[in-house]
């Protein structure tokens, strides 16, 4: 089963992620225009990790899964596990203070890491 490459929890859940051009975008809606995944949209971002998700599960590193990024909502999101290779998890912090946790393919975070910088 492939990545989901859409918001799986926080702001904008249930929004598709999405390619345009060389973009990554979270496509809101046909009347409001799609939010662009850059360094001039996203404050911070971190990847989590299989390893973050075990220790959330467990209670040990609760800080570790999006804890600053997202919260409790973090915290749940993180108990979620993609176990197929080429899916990833990102939390992201927008500079207007929202945050989302994204699920996306690897070419979507390729692209997406690119934008970062």
């Amino acid at each position: 089963m492939g990545a989901k490459n859409r918001v799986i929890a926080g702001d904008y859940m249930g929004k598709n992620v999405i390619k345009a051009l060389n973009s990554v975008m979270i496509s809101i809606g046909l009347k409001e225009k799609a939010i662009e995944l850059d360094k001039y949209s996203v404050v911070a971002y971190e990847v989590i990790t299989e390893e973050q998700r075990k220790s959330a599960a467990s209670g040990v590193a609760r800080g570790l899964v999006g804890g600053a990024l997202l919260g409790p909502v973090g915290m749940l999101a993180g108990g979620i596990s993609a176990k197929n290779k080429g899916i990833y998890q990102v939390a992201l912090q927008f500079k207007d203070g929202k945050k989302s946790l994204i699920e996306v393919d690897e070419k979507l975070y390729k692209t997406l890491v690119a934008k970062m910088f």
